[in-house]
């Protein structure tokens, strides 16, 4: 199988990945910089938003979450989150903190083998829970109406297998490998790609989107970007994911123009996009 012939690569890439995400990251938490206004994180999604972060290790998964949920005037939509092969939650930790920062729980499965999406699927579990416990900061703080599935690479797929999860609103799989079916999922899907991925190559990803005539759904290949570009800083994947999960979690319907209809943002944006494709039941 072609993903088996992907692991030798990727297990030698895991050291520089554990590298970029530095040290003991998981147990750290960040402060949107002082005078950052929720108007102006709304608008520029690849900014940090207006929630200072919290995170929590537990032995199947890490949450990364708003800091004050416990007082928070709202409910917080879920993004379950997929690791690549033999990587971990802190390798990708300042992406999925910039999404906690603009309001979402985000529920990182810690295993390094998550293509069967299992432990994806127990993070909503875990949440379920954690929302009907009166003893919980999250009490009655999850909103698990609006759940989006994403992940990188193996997780990516994993991402795909769990969008036929009906408890799934829409998925974001990242440079997904090719072991799932997006003929199971009956969700709207944004499926990116690096331009310069040599390890899950631009054409293994468009397959994905040619198979997805079914639902709404959404090619982007980031110019420039190649397989590690999303870990550390995650660069140019932080607004566009931010802003596909607000327009789909939270209504956001200036995120929701950077997609669909005439005025489509990334369709016109050549310097961050080497190639955006949607067909014909998203292109409206």
């Amino acid at each position: 199988m072609l993903w088996r012939k992907l692991l030798v690569p990727l297990t030698s890439l895991l050291l520089l990945l554990t590298a970029s995400a530095g040290a003991g990251a998981a147990a750290a938490s960040t402060v949107s910089p002082a005078g950052a206004s929720a108007e102006a994180a709304a608008a520029d999604y690849g900014a940090p938003g207006p929630y200072a972060t919290a995170v929590e290790v537990g032995a199947v998964t890490t949450l990364y979450y708003p800091r004050d949920i416990a007082t928070s005037d709202r409910r917080h939509p879920v993004i379950v989150w997929g690791n690549g092969t033999f990587a971990f939650p802190v390798v990708y930790r300042d992406l999925l903190l910039h999404w906690a920062s603009q309001g979402f729980i985000v529920a990182a499965a810690n295993t390094p083998q998550s293509n069967l999406g299992i432990s994806m699927r127990a993070g909503i579990d875990l949440l379920t829970r954690r929302n009907a416990d009166p003893g919980s900061p999250f009490h009655d703080r999850v909103d698990l109406e609006h759940i989006g599935a994403s992940g990188h690479s193996q997780g990516g797929a994993a991402a795909i297998v769990v969008g036929a999860d009906p408890r799934i609103d829409t998925i974001l799989p990242i440079q997904p490998g090719p072991l799932a079916d997006i003929d199971d999922v009956h969700v709207p899907a944004l499926l990116l790609a690096g331009q310069k991925d040599s390890i899950v190559f631009p054409f293994l990803v468009k397959a994905f989107y040619n198979d997805a005539d079914h639902i709404p759904a959404i090619y982007g290949e980031l110019r420039g970007a190649d397989h590690l570009t999303v870990v550390g800083d995650p660069g140019p994947f932080a607004a566009p994911t931010t802003a596909w999960f607000k327009a789909h979690l939270m209504g956001d319907q200036t995120a929701r123009a950077q997609f669909f209809g005439a005025g489509c943002g990334i369709c016109t944006d050549s310097d961050t996009w080497s190639d955006v494709r949607r067909n014909g039941l998203a292109n409206r």
